[in-house]
């Protein structure tokens, strides 16, 4: 491949031990494909949140940065790494909410892309607005990198579409996360901002959205209260986005969403 071209990955959402494996067989089959690896960790300790041990882990499968989300909080012991690990939680939590909503990711040969985590309003708790907080983000990194990916962490498709367009041409991508189903959306907008809504997720593949299916039909049922369990075995399902920055062209030359599966 050529100098000028730079190659990410970014992972959906991973949920569980099965999401786990399945990360670490993929960059295993793919070692040295990426020049940056980035994960959406939020689910990645039993569905709820990501322990320490479980960060490390993925880190030494090849993730560089991991992404977050709503359920970040769950794994209590995560709080005192959260400043010190390349793991961020969305930017428009409360400005006294441990952890970081950006950080700035250098390659070995001196890249620097900006990643900023998100999270959307609707059907979500309250949380500041995410295009200003955006807009904030966007001007305190936008000198200091060559590149800016947005995880745009919400439930409506409206929201993160909205979103795509009035940062187009601001950023470099905006990836969608939190559903857990892979769009089949993934464009460039007129101003050149690659968009997709959501990256999906990586986890067992027969379930819904990750959890036990007998668990949530049973739910839909009787609309009787249920503790989600996830899957123990069976094969896994990879979602992830790939795409290709040009560094003379500050932009994306080249895009696609997949899936890989594991057993």
């Amino acid at each position: 491949m050529p100098n000028n071209l730079f190659r990410v990955c970014f992972i959906g959402d991973i949920v569980g031990k099965i999401g786990r494996k399945a990360v670490q067989q993929f960059l295993e089959e793919h070692d040295g494909e990426y020049d940056l690896v980035i994960a959406n960790g939020e689910n990645a300790s039993g569905g709820k949140g990501i322990t320490p041990r479980h960060l490390e882990d993925l880190l030494s499968f090849g993730v560089d940065v991991l992404t977050s989300g709503n359920h970040i909080w769950h794994q209590k012991d995560l709080l005192a790494y959260m400043d010190t690990y390349p793991i961020v939680r969305p930017a428009n939590y409360p400005p006294n909410t441990p952890g970081k909503g950006s950080i700035i990711w250098t390659s070995k040969d001196g890249l620097k892309i900006g990643i900023i985590n998100l999270i959307g309003r609707v059907f979500m708790d309250p949380m500041d607005c995410p295009f200003r907080v955006a807009d904030e983000e966007i001007k305190k990194l936008k000198q200091e990198t060559d590149f800016l990916l947005i995880d745009f962490h919400a439930e409506t498709t409206s929201e993160k579409i909205a979103l795509g367009y009035y940062l187009d041409g601001r950023v470099t991508a905006i990836i969608g996360t939190h559903t857990h189903v892979q769009t089949n959306d993934i464009r460039l907008f007129p101003n050149g901002t690659m968009f997709v809504t959501d990256a999906g997720m990586t986890g067992s593949k027969d379930s819904v959205i990750g959890v036990d299916y007998h668990i949530i039909v049973e739910k839909y049922l009787t609309a009787l209260p249920q503790y989600f369990e996830l899957p123990k075995e069976g094969e896994a399902r990879l979602d992830y986005i790939s795409f290709t920055l040009d560094r003379q062209t500050k932009q994306v030359s080249e895009y696609k969403a997949d899936h890989a599966y594991f057993l």
